[in-house]
Parts: structure tokens; C-alpha cells; sequence
């Protein structure tokens, strides 16, 4: 009795079971290289309920990044400033400016600015700013030029690999704590500095944990 089927019809589980498996791979591969903060995140530039100008505020006016971000170096988190903190300058500077107008409404009514995050790190990861830029490092390891930009953008990966690598080397980032909050201070490049950021890190008693639970806890 002839085969009703020919015989290549035996192979197809086979092939549906390779095909199966290379399917998820690439998914899987994908996902790992693809679904990082490197591209879902670096860019990231949302529009804000009211234009501000780092450029100008931090850039040009030069004022210090604590004058806002009154708590970055005391606690955890660097607290986004309220509208009582604006007024103090734009009482008197800009005050009928119609761009200041929901900053105003804000003061007036005691109701917050509804400011877009920019940057976060997940849920499961512990950051301490304090402990940061208390011990020589500055905003712009983690956040890039904010005193250049005109709309503040998500500029670091913020990946496990961006932290490691400068855990596991923090005389690359480390500088003077008088120029933590200097974000055009150049690191010169030079052995001599090289050699005294060593120190900073043996003096300041610098040991970032490389561990899974000094970031995860």
C-alpha cells in the first residue's frame, strides 16, 4: 500500500520543535540586549507642565544645585523643589510673566506642580544620594550636563554595568567635594590627580559594595 503521506511529513515535529527553540531565544536575547534603561530610557525628555531652563538657572545664573534640591546631600532621595522655592526669586524677577503662570496658581492654592519624572532607577534598587555626592561625586556621573540643558533628558544608563563600573573603579569619578556641585569643573588629566583621587578614595574610606544585597535589599 503506497505512503499517503511522503517521508519528509516525519521530520515537520522536529523542525516546529527547532523552530520553537530559536524563536525564543531570539526573544529572550532580545529582551536582555534590547530592554534595558541604555535604549528604553537614555533620551528620555518629556515636556513639563512649565518650561525650565537648566541652562539658564544652573548654566548661566550659576546657582547651586542644592538651592533647589534642598536634600541631596542629607538624604536618600533629591527632592524636586516647590513652588514656594520658585517664588522666592519670581516675586520679584519675571513676576507677570504668563509662562510662571502655573507656578504662581501653585503658590496661590498650595497645590503641586505636576512635574514629569525624569529620572528613576527601579523599584528594587537601593540609591543613597547623600552618601554620593558627600564622599566626591557629582551630579554629572549620573545625570550628564544638566547646566547645559534646556530640557532636562534622561542622559545615563543607570544599567547594573553603569553602576559596577564605577563601583569597582571610583577613583574615575571621584573628585574634590568642593567641586561636587561644580558641573563644568574639569577632571585634569594628569598622574598627579590620579594619583591624589587614590587617596580621596583611601582617605574618605570609599569601599562601594560590588554585591548583590549593597544595591538589592
Amino acid at each position: 500500500m503506497a505512503n499517503v503521506f511522503p517521508k519528509w511529513v516525519n521530520t515537520i515535529p522536529i523542525k516546529v520543535i527547532v523552530a520553537i527553540i530559536l524563536i525564543k531565544t531570539a526573544v529572550v536575547l532580545g529582551v536582555t540586549y534590547y530592554a534595558t534603561p541604555k535604549y528604553t530610557r537614555v533620551g528620555y525628555a518629556p515636556v513639563q507642565p512649565v518650561a525650565f531652563s537648566h541652562a539658564l538657572h544652573a548654566g548661566q545664573l550659576e546657582i547651586d544645585c542644592r538651592y533647589c534640591h534642598t536634600y541631596v546631600d542629607r538624604s536618600e532621595h533629591s527632592n524636586v523643589p516647590a513652588s514656594n522655592v520658585c517664588m522666592t526669586c519670581h516675586s520679584m524677577v519675571r513676576k507677570d510673566d504668563p509662562m510662571l503662570a502655573p507656578v504662581k496658581e501653585s503658590y496661590e492654592s498650595g497645590e503641586p506642580i505636576p512635574w514629569v519624572r525624569v529620572h528613576k532607577t527601579p523599584d528594587y534598587v537601593y540609591f543613597n544620594h547623600s552618601v554620593h555626592v558627600n564622599r566626591g561625586i557629582s551630579c554629572v556621573e549620573c545625570h550628564g550636563r544638566v547646566d547645559e540643558m534646556e530640557i532636562v533628558q534622561h542622559e545615563k544608563s543607570f544599567s547594573m554595568t553603569f553602576c559596577l563600573d564605577c563601583h569597582r573603579n571610583p577613583e574615575e569619578s571621584i573628585r574634590p567635594t568642593e567641586e561636587v556641585y561644580n558641573l563644568d569643573w574639569e577632571r585634569p588629566d594628569t598622574e598627579d590627580f590620579k594619583q591624589e583621587a587614590v587617596g580621596f578614595v583611601h582617605d574618605w574610606k570609599v569601599n562601594p559594595p560590588q554585591s548583590c544585597s549593597g544595591c538589592h535589599r
